[in-house]
């Protein structure tokens, strides 16, 4: 997250893409990428499908599994390698799946690169301090606290303890009664 002060963007030499949501973000995404730079840049690509997505030119591309990187030593060397490669912008797709979470937070915070995060609907905003409000609002409807769930959400927190207390009481009054009958 070299860039997240900063909302200068860097010249795009090399773009890495982190398919952690569904195939046809990426697949509606890469030719606007490639429309937005220049048609030859090299877009790479870590992902956890067995194969690329339409639209990537893989004869030109690398493609990181991240099956092929179980255990500790092996993760470490694909960080070192995708550091190596010195990508000028990372997009991390956050469309609310729970796919490879850990791997594009960790990838995020460890690559020299300028971030940005794209959407659902294969929209995308740079991670920095300038688009700090759309972050906050994206966090806030990933989390359940944003649009028309936050009431729901929020009554369900606060009612928690009274609801669990309830329950520990009756539970407790039952089990009482039951050893007295008992003896």
């Amino acid at each position: 997250m070299r860039y997240f002060l900063s909302r200068r963007i860097p010249e795009p030499t090399s773009i890495l893409l982190v398919e952690s949501g569904s195939r046809a973000i990426l697949e509606g995404l890469i030719p606007n990428l490639r429309a937005t730079w220049t048609d030859d840049i090299f877009i790479d690509l870590v992902t956890c499908y067995a194969k690329p997505p339409e639209g990537f030119r893989p004869e030109n591309a690398r493609i990181y599994r991240v099956t092929d990187y179980r255990g500790r030593e092996s993760r470490r060397r694909l960080y070192r390698e995708l550091a190596q490669n010195r990508y000028s912008l990372v997009g991390i797709v956050c469309s609310g799946e729970p796919l490879m979470t850990k791997w594009k937070w960790v990838l995020a915070l460890r690559l020299r690169a300028k971030i940005f995060i794209i959407n659902e609907n294969g929209d995308y905003f740079w991670l920095d301090h300038g688009h700090l409000a759309i972050l906050r609002e994206l966090v806030l409807l990933r989390s359940g606290l944003g649009g028309a769930g936050a009431v729901r959400t929020l009554a369900r927190v606060f009612s928690f303890p009274f609801t669990f207390a309830y329950l520990l009481l009756y539970a407790t009054i039952v089990h009482t009664r039951r050893a007295l009958r008992r003896g």
